[in-house]
């Protein structure tokens, strides 16, 4: 499992190069994204918190999301080129009222799913991946206590989020 995902690395940070990969490239790109949603929203219908709030999503929703989560990461802006952008992602969440609960039930089945189709286990990834989800998920929650019909302002810039603090991936130094 480990050697596959080093392959999945298409830009690694090298001495000559000093270049830092998307958290989009280093987790593998558009193929690794969308069996991610896939995976993370096989889940979400199975339960019983989440299914009131996913349970008529359209087929086509998990890659929706792996191209909007794709866009913030770094990846190509397909969401915005074919969905609308930010203004349109927060417009799902008017009305929905999430709760707390469903909220952290949501981040908990997304990082399942990263495990399980193994996403980058590094702690400087998975610190970026959990701040990201963290923050996003809790502006859901405030917009989703906005009234349906609640109109984003189609300005509204996409979120874009990297590695933070940590600066790019766990580089161990080679002996």
């Amino acid at each position: 499992m480990m050697a596959s995902l080093l392959t999945q690395t298409p830009t690694p940070m090298t001495e000559t190069t000093k270049q830092v990969p998307s958290l989009y490239e280093w987790l593998g790109g558009a193929e690794v994204m969308t069996r991610l949603m896939v995976k993370f929203y096989e889940r979400v219908s199975a339960d019983e918190l989440l299914r009131p709030l996913f349970g008529e999503m359209p087929v086509d929703h998990p890659q929706h999301v792996a191209d909007f989560v794709g866009e913030v990461t770094g990846g190509p802006h397909d969401y915005t080129a074919t969905r609308g952008g930010h203004a349109t992602m927060l417009a799902h969440h008017f009305g929905k009222n999430i709760s707390e609960a469903q909220r952290r039930r949501w981040v908990n089945l997304l990082l399942d799913s990263a495990d399980e189709v193994g996403l980058p286990a590094d702690p400087e990834f998975r610190s970026a991946l959990v701040a990201y989800l963290e923050w996003g998920s809790r502006l859901a929650v405030i917009n989703s206590q906005l009234p349906p019909g609640t109109v984003a302002d189609p300005a509204t810039p996409m979120p874009k989020w990297g590695w933070g603090v940590p600066g790019g991936p766990y580089q161990p130094e080679k002996e």
